[in-house]
């Protein structure tokens, strides 16, 4: 790995001579010396504000999305052909960060209010769907989730009414339950028998954030290529330092800033961005700046993590992750 240059005395520092950027205190009651980016609205889709509401209340008749599931039909999903609903037309998902084999939903906590886990009791198929994929697979809280063809099957909170399919592509990785139990429409326009469908290649301004859950080190967050995000000991949120530049940047490349209504399960609050010091703008995350690391070959790669005892994941609050072993 390329030793890490850092300009000047150690670190370029940015400061503003207006209003402070807290680490740990809401800002310590200050405004954050980081622009937040994007507007004033909570997140609409993903784990935040998991409703779109905008106070976080959900809408009428979320509370009643977790219940079982009764006959699973095949409906017509506009744009994307045959889906899965309830016995009411609802529409279920699955979700790309689960497993199938073994069954094991990856989505708990904040992720579970936006996107409601069915009940396994009481489900039974209509015309199109196979008996015998119908499974469930026990939750972290000892509930029993309904699984088709291995997969974990949930309700989004978002749609009201039968028909309503608005989860589809949130955060690139919630999909339209398909009769066998791959994404509804995976073979249209890709090989047949994807699992998945393809991310959308990042936007100029950086894509989505998505928190995710890893076993072993908590929540943590990745950029829209599915690539965990990292901090650094020798940066600083208050005062704002960049400790990672010139050929440190070739190793860990700074986040591009992102629209925080398009991330999911982090609080839009904490989004914001700064400027560093060769004029480029980095995205921050409770006023940390927040990097990619080049080691991680795959999505989901934590090869960066407690790299020198210096680069740690970040998690959904900004923090460090937990150091394992």
């Amino acid at each position: 790995m390329r030793r890490e240059i850092f300009a000047g005395s150690a670190v370029a520092v940015l400061m503003l001579t207006t209003a402070a950027c807290g680490s740990s205190d809401n800002y310590g009651g200050k405004a954050p010396a980081v622009q937040p980016v994007g507007d004033s609205k909570q997140v609409g889709s993903g784990y935040g504000d998991p409703y779109g509401s905008g106070s976080g209340a959900a809408p009428a008749g979320a509370a009643d999305k977790s219940g079982p599931a009764g006959e699973l039909k095949v409906s017509e999903i506009q744009g994307l052909g045959s889906g899965v609903t309830d016995s009411a037309g609802i529409t279920l998902y699955r979700f790309d960060k689960d497993t199938p084999k073994p069954p094991k939903s990856n989505c708990e906590g904040d992720c579970a209010a936006a996107w409601p886990a069915v009940a396994a009791n009481d489900a039974s198929v209509s015309a199109g769907i196979d008996a015998a994929l119908l499974g469930s697979v026990e939750r972290s809280d000892g509930t029993k989730q309904l699984t088709l063809a291995g997969w974990p099957v949930y309700r989004y909170a978002k749609d009201v009414k039968a028909g309503d399919a608005l989860g589809e592509g949130v955060g690139g990785t919630w999909h339209v339950l398909g009769p066998g139990g791959k994404p509804a429409g995976a073979g249209k326009g890709a090989a047949a028998g994807a699992e998945k469908e393809e991310k959308p290649a990042a936007e100029a301004k950086g894509g989505e954030l998505t928190a995710v859950q890893n076993p072993e080190l908590g929540t943590l967050v990745e950029d829209a290529e599915g690539k965990t995000l990292y901090r650094f000991d020798k940066d600083s949120a208050w005062p704002m330092k960049i400790g990672c530049v010139g050929a440190c940047t070739d190793t860990w490349k700074p986040a591009l800033p992102v629209d925080k209504n398009k991330v999911s399960g982090i609080a839009p609050e904490l989004i914001g961005k700064v400027k560093r010091p060769d004029g480029t703008e980095q995205l921050t995350i409770d006023c940390w700046p927040v990097y990619s690391f080049t080691g991680d070959k795959e999505p989901g790669d934590t090869t960066g993590h407690n790299n020198k005892g210096l680069w740690f994941a970040i998690t959904d609050k900004g923090k460090k992750a937990k150091v394992v072993g």
